[in-house]
C-alpha cells in the first residue's frame, strides 16, 4: 500500500538519519522535553523525582527541562507538584488528559474511516503547534495519514486552524510574529489567515485544500468540553476523491462525531 505522510514540511518521514549528528542530538533533545510535558499534562499534577522515574531519566534533566519549560510559561510549579502553565491552560477543557481523549475518540475516528473512506485524526494544541494524538488511517491504497506524536504548525491544514482559531490571542500573535512558513503554494498568509480564523469561530468548521501537504483536502472541527477547547477532529483525503460533495458529507459526519465526543467526555472525563 501507497500511503501520502506528512512528517516535517515536505511530507516524507525523517530520520536521524537524515540529519548531521548535532541535529540529530538536537530532535532527541526536543522528543524528550516534548514527552515529558505531555506526562504534566497527562497527569494533572506531578513531582519531578516521579517524572524521571516515569521517563526512565535522571532527575538532574528531568529539572533542566521543567525549568526551561517554566520559563516559556508551559509549565507551573505549585506546591512541589508540575502542572500545565498558563500558556496551556484553557478553560475546564485542558483537564481532559491526552489519553482519555484517544481513548475516547477511538471509536469516533473508526466510524468516521467507515461512513468517509478517508484517514480520521484527532489534534491537540501542545504549545505553539499542533499534535497528532491518535489516527484511524483510510483502507484505501492511496491515502494521507499522519504521524501520532508527530506536531505541525498551527497556520496550515483544517484540523491545526481549528486549534489556532480557539487559542488565546497572545497564542495567535505568537504565531503570527514568528512568521508564516510556505509549506506549500498554498499554505494561507498573515491576512487569509486571521480571516479564516474569524470565520472558523463563527462557523465551528475549518476547510484546506493543500495547506500543509500538496494534493491533499481537510476538514475539521473543534471538540469542546465545558468552556474549554479540548482538541481538533479532522478527516483527510487527496484532491482526486474529495471534492466538494465529499467536503459536504465530512463536515455533517465530524459534527456529529464531535457532538458524541463531547457528550462522553462530560460523563466519563474528570
Amino acid at each position: 500500500m501507497v500511503a501520502t505522510r506528512a512528517v516535517g514540511q515536505n511530507g516524507r518521514v525523517s530520520t536521524a538519519r537524515d540529519h548531521p549528528p548535532e541535529e540529530a542530538a538536537e530532535d532527541s533533545s526536543f522528543a524528550r522535553g516534548l514527552r515529558l510535558l505531555l506526562v504534566v499534562a497527562d497527569r494533572g499534577a506531578i513531582r519531578a523525582d516521579e517524572l524521571a522515574t516515569l521517563l526512565d531519566m535522571p532527575q538532574s534533566t528531568a529539572y533542566r527541562y521543567l525549568r526551561t519549560l517554566t520559563e516559556f510559561g508551559f509549565v507551573d510549579r505549585q506546591d512541589g507538584r508540575y502542572r500545565l502553565g498558563p500558556k496551556l491552560v484553557i478553560g475546564s477543557g485542558s483537564h481532559v488528559t491526552s489519553d482519555l481523549l484517544i481513548r475516547l475518540s477511538e471509536p469516533v475516528l473508526r466510524t468516521l474511516v467507515e461512513s468517509q473512506g478517508e484517514t480520521a485524526v484527532v489534534l491537540r494544541r501542545v504549545g505553539l503547534a499542533a499534535m497528532c494524538l491518535h489516527q484511524h488511517e483510510s483502507r484505501h491504497g492511496i491515502r494521507v495519514a499522519l504521524e501520532p506524536g508527530a506536531t505541525y504548525p498551527l497556520h496550515a491544514g483544517a484540523g491545526a486552524r481549528v486549534l489556532l482559531s480557539f487559542a488565546p490571542d497572545d497564542i495567535v500573535e505568537e504565531i503570527l510574529a514568528q512568521g508564516l512558513e510556505a509549506l506549500t503554494p498554498t499554505t494561507p498568509s498573515e491576512t487569509p489567515l486571521r480571516k479564516s480564523l474569524d470565520e472558523i469561530k463563527r462557523n465551528g468548521i475549518a476547510f484546506s485544500e493543500g495547506e500543509l501537504i500538496d494534493g491533499s483536502v481537510s476538514v475539521a472541527v473543534p471538540v469542546f468540553r465545558g468552556d474549554g477547547i479540548v482538541g481538533a477532529l479532522a478527516l483527510w483525503g487527496p484532491y482526486a476523491r474529495c471534492g466538494s460533495a465529499w467536503k459536504d458529507r465530512a463536515a455533517g459526519a465530524l459534527e456529529r462525531a464531535a457532538r458524541s465526543l463531547t457528550a462522553e467526555l462530560e460523563t466519563d472525563g474528570s
